[in-house]
Parts: C-alpha cells; structure tokens; sequence
C-alpha cells in the first residue's frame, strides 16, 4: 500500500503564501503522475495542477500564474507553492500519486486531506 503523508495546510490571511508538501511512504513502486486537488464546502472535489514524471505541468485556470507544483523523485515527495492566497482558495487540499508496483499492478492514491483556510 503507498501511503501518502500531507503537511503546510493552516490559516493564512489573503495576498499571503503557503507551502504544501506530500511524501509517499513505502517501497517496491514507481510513481508517475503527482497531482493536487480541492473540495471547498460544498463544492466538489477540482484539479488544482499536476505534474508528470517528464516535469511537464498543469494547472487550473484560477490558480495559474499563484501556484507552482513540483517534485523531488529521490524523496517521492510532491510540492504546491501557493502565493497571492484569495478566500476563493479555501479548501480541503488532496496530493495524489499515480503509478505502479514493481510486481506491474497500477496504483491511484490520495493523502489524507490538508486544510486551507484563506481570510479575507
């Protein structure tokens, strides 16, 4: 099982900076994919931006050009710097890493949830 480990979330007032980070756990896999997601109240769960093994990125039309995603491979860790922080970006935040087992079974797994609370 990959288990994935988030941390950064907190309270921060607007126009401010925070940094998530996500690190899987484990051995014996290869991830491909690393990919942050959000689910504000009552909305449901977007693409925030994702990153491909190349380093190849995308991002969700609201937050380019605030958000930078990245990756450090050797510590199977998956970054998302957040600057220019709106209320609009308060949410519950999920990593997510897609890849495979070393035995050739594919894999899809999420973090537990950080939360962002953005004041205004």
């Amino acid at each position: 099982q990959v288990q994935l480990v988030e941390s950064g979330g907190g309270l921060v007032q607007a126009g401010g900076s925070l940094r998530l980070s996500c690190a899987a756990s484990g051995s014996l896999f290869r991830i491909n994919n690393m990919g942050w997601y959000r689910q504000g109240p009552e909305k449901q769960r977007e693409l925030v931006a994702e990153i491909t093994s190349g380093r190849s990125t995308n991002y969700a039309d609201s937050v380019k050009g605030r958000f930078t995603i990245s990756r450090d491979n050797a510590k199977k860790t998956v970054f998302l710097q957040m600057n220019s922080l709106k209320p609009d970006d308060t949410a519950v935040y999920y990593c997510n890493m897609e890849g495979t087992h070393y035995n050739g079974r594919l894999f899809s797994s999420w973090g537990q949830g950080t939360q962002v609370t953005v004041s205004s």
